[in-house]
């Protein structure tokens, strides 16, 4: 079996065996979870208890009576059609809440990981080059702030200043409502300008993160042998710098970047519930606010897939850009 094979293969078992975690935690919770929906049914739809327990049981795929391994095959069988249940609060297939929202997570989380890796490597590196200035003090000092405030933190100060005082920015919402939604210049410039204030949210709380991984990272390469030899064979700086020291000292971060990729669709809860951002996140949080158990399982089946793959594409990644590296 090739080294590929393998990795999917153990993809496809960690994705099964965080599928029966979510089961067995929402199965392992206190009290009955169909009971307190059944009360919430019955004074907002006006029916009967018994009425309402029954619907709740459906709705939550939950039912004591049936025995619990027998739960669990069901629970497998309508993950493998995609049915990831109906949500308590919206009344509609969790599956379509997560194909709605998700693209906005996917959007500022991008963004932000991105902006903030590139921007760190950059500061990484020229930090690593000059240690001898005021540059790489001032770095650690600002990563050390950052990294010691929470994110929601961050983001509660932008919006207050950029968008309650100033006003600079929208407080809410993913886009204006006066525009159409599609491929036209009105809304993606929507898009863009009530996203600025989450993507730097995010931005500000990594930037740091990355400036000090690629420093100590390039640091080390520096007193590599190969750097001696190219220094002595006269080739300048600008080369040494981003071919021999900055390609190689960007190799580690690789599967950090991944799995910080994970990391921040759980740092979205916090973020899109301040700016009321219609991603992934602000769902989660809403459904574990409210108990909404079949959105909140479905939610964390799929944060769980998202960082296994993002994973996955850093190894097979992280192999093309360093062939000394095998996929074993």
């Amino acid at each position: 079996m090739g080294p590929l094979k393998k990795r999917l293969i153990l993809a496809l078992v960690t994705i099964y065996l965080a599928a029966s975690l979510t089961f067995v935690l929402i199965h392992l919770m206190p009290g009955d979870p169909a009971y307190m929906w059944a009360m919430e049914l019955r004074e907002n739809l006006g029916m009967t208890f018994e009425e309402a327990y029954a619907r709740a049981k459906v709705m939550i795929r939950y039912d004591p009576s049936i025995p619990i391994y027998v739960q669990y095959v069901r629970y497998l069988g309508d993950l493998i059609k995609g049915n990831l249940g109906e949500s308590l609060l919206y009344y509609i297939p969790v599956i379509k809440i997560i194909i709605k929202c998700l693209p906005w997570t996917l959007f500022i989380c991008s963004l932000s990981l991105l902006g903030s890796f590139l921007m760190g490597i950059l500061l990484g590196m020229k930090a690593a080059w000059k240690r001898k200035g005021l540059f790489e003090p001032a770095i650690t000092f600002y990563a050390s702030v950052t990294q010691a405030a929470p994110e929601f933190l961050i983001a509660l100060i932008l919006l207050v200043i950029f968008g309650v005082d100033l006003k600079w920015f929208p407080m809410k919402g993913a886009y204006s409502t006066g525009v159409h939604p599609g491929f036209n210049l009105p809304f993606i410039a929507s898009v863009l300008y009530h996203a600025i204030l989450p993507v730097l949210s995010y931005s500000l709380t990594q930037l740091g993160m990355w400036a000090l991984l690629m420093r100590s990272s390039a640091v080390s390469v520096l007193g590599e042998d190969y750097v001696t030899a190219a220094r002595a064979k006269g080739l300048t700086e600008r080369r040494i710098r981003t071919v021999y020291v900055g390609r190689n000292a960007i190799l580690p971060l690789i599967t950090t970047l991944a799995i910080s990729f994970g990391g921040m669709v759980g740092i979205a809860v916090f973020i899109e519930t301040i700016f009321n951002y219609p991603g992934i996140g602000y769902f989660y949080g809403d459904s574990i606010a409210r108990r909404d158990y079949p959105l909140m399982q479905g939610i964390f089946l799929v944060i769980i897939i998202m960082t296994v793959v993002a994973n996955l594409l850093a190894d097979l990644l992280y192999t093309k850009l360093d062939p000394r590296v095998k996929l074993e």
